[in-house]
């Protein structure tokens, strides 16, 4: 058995799919309020996808008060669960046939994602990944807030010592470095040049994971 763990955002979900309308509709309500002024930071946000959500609004909304940061942090997630669950997404090309292959196989498949446990849940039902997917792991597990830490756990409970971190961000690489597994990276959208070159091996498509 061989072991496999995969970030969810940017590796086997489409945000992009839903990321842009929900973010749009947060800053649409800050700019009816007069709370902000300009464009939505989509842009920004898609550049620092892959760390926690108390991150992305503190990055966003650097000058809005905590609670204010809470508050747009709801109404986002609130918006992307419902964009999930009405279909508004995808996933990237063979992400089923690749789970289905890991596990006809006999090889363990985990997700391991900065995402809260109920969206993870209405991508994995929305997508009947059930069958697919082992355990699913969120950052909001763990007390760190850490992608590392994240894995680690993941490894001391289920004695994985040897296997593979599926991702398209840094925080990925580094987990799976830190924890002695091997880093593939996923060339799509939120991928960034300098940070795959820290990965073991990158892939364009999914289907390039497992030969």
């Amino acid at each position: 058995m061989t072991h496999y763990i995969f970030d969810m955002d940017g590796t086997l979900f489409q945000t992009n799919a839903v990321l842009a309308h929900t973010l749009e509709e947060v800053f649409h309500e800050l700019r009816q309020t007069g709370r902000w002024e300009g464009e939505t930071p989509l842009a920004l946000y898609q550049q620092i996808m892959g760390v926690s959500l108390p991150e992305v609004w503190q990055t966003l909304l650097p000058d809005f008060s905590p609670i204010d940061q809470q508050a747009a942090d709801q109404k986002f997630r609130h918006g992307l669960e419902q964009a999930v669950k009405s279909g508004h997404g995808c996933l990237y090309p063979g992400t089923v046939e690749l789970l289905a292959r890991l596990k006809q196989a006999g090889h363990s498949v985990y997700i391991a994602s900065n995402g809260w446990p109920s969206y993870l849940s209405a991508i994995v039902t929305t997508y009947g990944l059930e069958a697919y997917i082992d355990h699913v792991y969120s950052i909001e597990d763990i007390r760190s807030g850490d992608k590392s830490a994240l894995v680690r756990e993941i490894c001391k409970t289920h004695d994985i010592s040897s296997g593979y971190v599926v991702g398209d961000r840094l925080s990925d690489f580094k987990a799976a470095q830190a924890n002695g597994l091997v880093a593939i990276g996923c060339q799509f959208d939120f991928a960034q040049e300098q940070e795959l070159v820290v990965a073991d091996r990158i892939v364009t498509e999914l289907s390039a994971v497992y030969k």
